[in-house]
């Protein structure tokens, strides 16, 4: 693979000469190390999953390394913090993905990948590098960064008469979780208190211009998402669970990673990072034992953890038409990404969204679901498992969202003689309502098709990218974030998508 490296992927590095000679000062007088040069080696840490300081080592024993990179042993290094200020030139002039980039256009100058080709598209969780906080912890590390913070350029004569209060309290300290509920619960609307008494102090004439830190202003944003202000007393009070957003910070150290979970009961995953969609070429021919099967990455986008599939769907088509890539004519998901507004948007594109529809019956439910009913929307008609027609059709439309739905009502008439009644209704009801959006026959049509055999052999087409993710994780540390907020995520996972 150094061989490889040597002859196809550094010429093609080479060719980002320019766009990285922007990233330097060009009137400075001083000689900056070659950025290809450090293009190749942060593309060959990141193939071999390995931090700073053992690349630079690599670099200077390695023959493999040194042949892939055109130099010879012996030749001067440099030292690993230039690695990481040769990150952060890329970050500051937007070319996070620029060696995932010029790696997809060589491919696709080599005909090995197409503009418009099928695609097969997943996410995965990556965990950021901060640790889940209680909203106690996250409230009183907030307020101890902004203290910190403000300590340094705010003169003694100038602080309140409170402060050393609050410095004793939140940064000379630390709370004692071993201390009772009720004291834990004291001490965070006491904290409530603080965080509003130290803003309410910044924004009064006197330490306005001190308002404007990084900390400061990210300590209103966790007062604003943990507490609220009790009208007429004007003292916060933390928010309950269901007045949480999911957005709110959940780490002061890395404002960017956002709560998710995924599934429920024993199969629930739960984690604080990011989330990142793999988008994936996909061609059917028949291959060979041992044959490669010609499938490339053509996408990798990193996005906040809270975003569903349906965001990160969109947002990976926006990434790929910027890279000059079409949308794909044949794309397979799994059922996170469909919905009955993509599968229209799908058709009306011409394209075709292969996966399976989410199930309408609830675990828990026993009864006949919807997906037991033969429905006609258009025609407000739906036949149940008896094969009883409804007595009545309303459309419902949502004030708030514009969304439209109908409801089928059966009369108790029928519904009270029925032999299915038991299978049907609960005990305390009459007869039997059901409601569906205004397109359901579009994804009732989904839900039938794929229970037949065609389909199911299409959907194998799926299955592969997990395999394409296990190695992501697995051989270059896709799963957690080296660094710190969403920009390095997205940096981290451009190089390790480049290196698969």
């Amino acid at each position: 693979r150094y061989r490889l490296f040597a002859l196809k992927i550094y010429p093609v590095l080479a060719q980002a000469r320019s766009q990285l000679q922007g990233c330097y000062c060009a009137d400075n007088g001083r000689v900056a190390l070659e950025p290809v040069l450090l293009l190749g080696v942060s593309l060959l840490q990141y193939l071999e999953a390995i931090p700073d300081r053992q690349a630079v080592e690599w670099l200077r024993y390695h023959a493999g390394w040194n042949f892939a990179l055109n130099r010879q042993l012996g030749d001067e290094v440099f030292h690993p913090t230039t690695l990481v200020n040769f990150r952060q030139r890329l970050l500051d002039h937007d070319l996070s993905s620029l060696g995932f980039e010029a790696l997809l256009e060589a491919l696709i100058a080599a005909g090995l990948v197409a503009r418009q080709s099928r695609q097969r598209l997943d996410s995965t969780q990556m965990f950021g590098r901060v640790s889940r906080m209680s909203r106690l912890d996250c409230v009183r590390e907030s307020l101890r960064l902004a203290l910190q913070e403000l300590a340094q350029p705010l003169p003694p004569e100038v602080r309140p008469e409170w402060w050393p209060r609050l410095w004793e309290r939140y940064v000379d300290s630390q709370a004692d979780y071993r201390a009772s509920l009720e004291t834990l619960a004291r001490k965070m609307i006491e904290a409530g208190t603080d965080a509003q008494q130290l803003l309410g102090w910044l924004a009064t004439p006197a330490a306005q211009a001190f308002a404007g830190g990084t900390q400061a202003q990210l300590l209103a944003r966790v007062l604003g998402e943990q507490f609220e202000v009790v009208a007429g007393t004007g003292a916060t009070q933390p928010k309950t669970k269901e007045q949480l957003s999911s957005a709110r910070v959940q780490n002061p150290h890395d404002p960017d990673a956002t709560y998710a979970a995924k599934g429920t009961g024993d199969q629930k995953k739960e984690h604080v990072g990011y989330k990142v969609q793999v988008a994936e070429t996909v061609t059917e021919a028949v291959l060979a034992p041992g044959e490669p099967t010609g499938n490339f990455i053509s996408g990798i986008l990193t996005h906040a953890a809270r975003e569903s599939d349906e965001e990160g769907a969109l947002k990976m088509e926006q990434e790929q038409q910027a890279m000059g890539l079409d949308k794909p004519p044949v794309q397979y998901v799994d059922a996170a990404y469909i919905s009955t507004q993509e599968l229209m948007k799908a058709a009306a594109e011409g394209r075709e969204l292969i996966g399976p529809a989410p199930g309408a019956a609830a675990k828990d439910d026993p009864r006949f679901c919807t997906d037991h009913f033969n429905i006609q929307v258009e025609q407000r008609q739906a036949i149940c498992p008896a094969g009883q027609e409804n007595s009545q059709c309303s459309r419902l439309e949502e004030q708030a969202t514009g969304r439209v739905s109908y409801r089928f009502e059966w009369s108790s008439s029928v519904c009270g003689n029925c032999p299915l009644r038991q299978q049907c209704l609960k005990a305390d009801q009459k007869h039997r309502t059901l409601a569906v959006g205004e397109h359901h026959t579009i994804l009732q049509g989904r839900r039938r098709e794929q229970k037949t055999e065609p389909f199911k052999q299409r959907m194998k087409h799926r299955n592969a990218i997990e395999g394409t993710q296990s190695e992501l994780v697995r051989a270059h540390g896709l799963r957690r974030a080296r660094y710190r907020g969403l920009p390095k995520a997205k940096l981290q996972n451009y190089f390790i998508g480049a290196a698969c």
